[in-house]
């Protein structure tokens, strides 16, 4: 069981922390409003330079999609002139073919 000495105890540095922590940080507010400040100038810095960051990494994933969907159209283009030609060269031999019947 709890004895009353550690109840009283108990109760008696509540009611002082209760007190002092509001007159603490009164009196440590002037002191401290300049560490906010400065913490708070530091943390938009931070912000600001981990956001041009990552635009730079943005723009940098830009320019590799526009060079591999140049490539797929240089690609595709390569692929439609292959068939051209192919199709050609059938004409021609199916010409041929005509020719010496």
């Amino acid at each position: 069981m709890v004895r009353n000495d550690d109840l009283l105890k108990g109760v008696a540095i509540g009611i002082g922390v209760a007190i002092l922590v509001p007159v603490a940080i009164a009196a440590l507010a002037p002191a401290l409003k300049p560490l906010a400040r400065s913490a708070m100038k530091a943390g938009i810095r931070v912000y600001e330079q981990g956001r041009e960051a990552l635009e730079g990494v943005g723009e940098a994933i830009d320019d590799i999609v526009a060079e591999v969907e140049e490539e797929m159209v240089d690609a595709r283009e390569a692929a439609e002139q292959v068939m051209d030609t192919a199709e050609a060269v059938e004409e021609v031999a199916a010409g041929a073919r005509v020719a010496d019947d």
